[in-house]
């Protein structure tokens, strides 16, 4: 079921300190196995004054979540954005 998650889906935490959280899929890292949600995960880093960043300050990240931990509640319309499938469709329109 993991691996049929894609991004823009909706989906459920069932374990962990977010268990019950409904959330959207922003980001997938499949080499990791993990998903980051939408308002779920999210932290503050610190950044160190360096000579490309002067200022230094804080920076959100994402913190995945395991594909393990998350069911599907409503997948999104995933249109095939591909220029050949379109060509087929247009073709066969006419």
């Amino acid at each position: 079921m993991a691996q049929s998650l894609k991004i823009n889906d909706k989906v459920k935490v069932i374990s962990g300190d977010n268990k019950g959280k409904e959330a959207k899929i922003v980001k997938i890292d499949r080499k990791a196995g993990k998903a980051m949600l939408d308002g779920i995960g999210v932290v503050e880093r610190h950044m160190r004054k360096t000579q490309y960043n002067p200022a230094g300050g804080k920076k959100t990240i994402h913190v995945g979540i395991d594909l393990s931990n998350l069911i599907l509640v409503e997948a999104a319309s995933h249109e095939n954005k591909s220029s050949k499938a379109n060509k087929k469709n247009k073709k066969g329109a006419k």
